[in-house]
């Protein structure tokens, strides 16, 4: 009999960690797809276009159209690539960014799951879709494909560096490396969000965190004026989908972990607004995060590799340690 509960409890946890992934999924395919309508629509308003207009009611069944002509279109494979990892590089580049959502809180009670190590989880299952990339240039046995996969490489690993540490402050403070309990610590008003004692540290992580998600003006990897379309050059159908599918996934996830880090998670700037659901703070917070990222695409042109790098290595690696000496220093002496 007890064995008889035990496999029923566990069918039962099964199922429910099932269907929490299928939601999960079907979240993030719908973020991903009106991201991309309403990314176009913003640019276009603010460059003096119309935008998506003609599929669908204004043009709402545009991305749609797009995501079903790119899974009907021909999957090809190069005769020269390697064809194996060619075919493996677009499920490592993605599968990691979708499973980075499962550790965003939304509020205090809905979460996927809740890790002591969540932060540390997302920093070191995202850092894995820069092999994808890599080896999606090495595999396409192209040289511009090439030239894109070690661009991202060395972009990666080089902003992977400063966006961590400047994430170390907020760590001090909140003394844990649970998203939740990070979010629950700014409880109060806005002065209490981690952005106001750890503004040097939101700069420097919101840099980093563009420069990782290869948006512009940091976009260097697929730089369509130099590299045609850079690491992914050679896919088409639904392996290019792929890709496209982590960049923008990991907006989601960069936008819900600005938000829980810096922004105050689901609570109101003001104690008074607490009549006002947490999900409603949490997604205007998240709304505002993702117009940033539309305003500097429509706003700034792309820099050079070596503006890249030694903005990265000559400034925000430096500040990114001033700011947790500074940080450490204050949690020593005054708390």
């Amino acid at each position: 009999m007890e064995d008889f509960l035990q496999k029923t409890l566990g069918w039962g946890n099964f199922t429910i960690f099932a269907l929490g992934a299928v939601v999960m999924l079907l979240i993030s395919l719908g973020f991903v797809t009106y991201f991309i309508y309403f990314e176009r629509k913003v640019i276009g308003w603010m460059q003096f276009r119309i935008g998506p207009n003609r599929t669908g009611p204004f043009g709402l069944l545009q991305s749609v159209a797009d995501v079903a002509k790119l899974l009907m279109k021909e999957d090809i494979i190069p005769k020269k690539a390697d064809k194996e990892l060619f075919i493996l590089a677009p499920i490592i580049t993605y599968v990691p960014s979708f499973m980075v959502l499962a550790v965003i809180p939304y509020s205090e009670t809905l979460y996927f799951t809740d890790l002591n190590v969540g932060l540390l989880y997302y920093i070191a299952l995202s850092g894995i879709s820069t092999i994808g990339v890599v080896l999606a240039g090495w595999a396409s046995n192209n040289k511009f494909a090439l030239l894109g996969g070690m661009r991202s490489a060395a972009q990666m690993v080089s902003y992977e560096i400063p966006l961590v540490i400047s994430v170390t402050g907020v760590i001090l403070i909140s003394g844990s490396l649970n998203l939740r309990t990070i979010a629950m610590g700014q409880e109060g008003w806005f002065w209490d969000w981690n952005i106001v004692p750890q503004i040097l540290g939101f700069v420097i992580f919101t840099i980093a965190a563009v420069a990782e998600l290869n948006r512009t003006p940091f976009d260097l990897p697929e730089a369509e004026s130099e590299l045609v379309a850079g690491y992914h050059v050679e896919y088409s159908g639904f392996r290019f989908a792929f890709f496209m599918l982590a960049e923008y996934t990991y907006v989601y996830a960069i936008a819900g972990l600005t938000t829980v880090l810096f922004l105050g998670g689901w609570y109101p700037p003001a104690p008074f607004l607490d009549f006002i659901p947490g999900l409603v703070w949490f997604f205007g917070k998240f709304a505002f995060v993702v117009f940033f990222l539309f305003w500097i695409r429509a706003t700034l042109p792309r820099i050079r590799v070596d503006q890249l790098m030694s903005l990265g290595w000559k400034w925000l690696l430096p500040l990114s340690l001033v700011n947790l000496f500074v940080t450490a220093l204050y949690m020593e002496l005054f708390k």
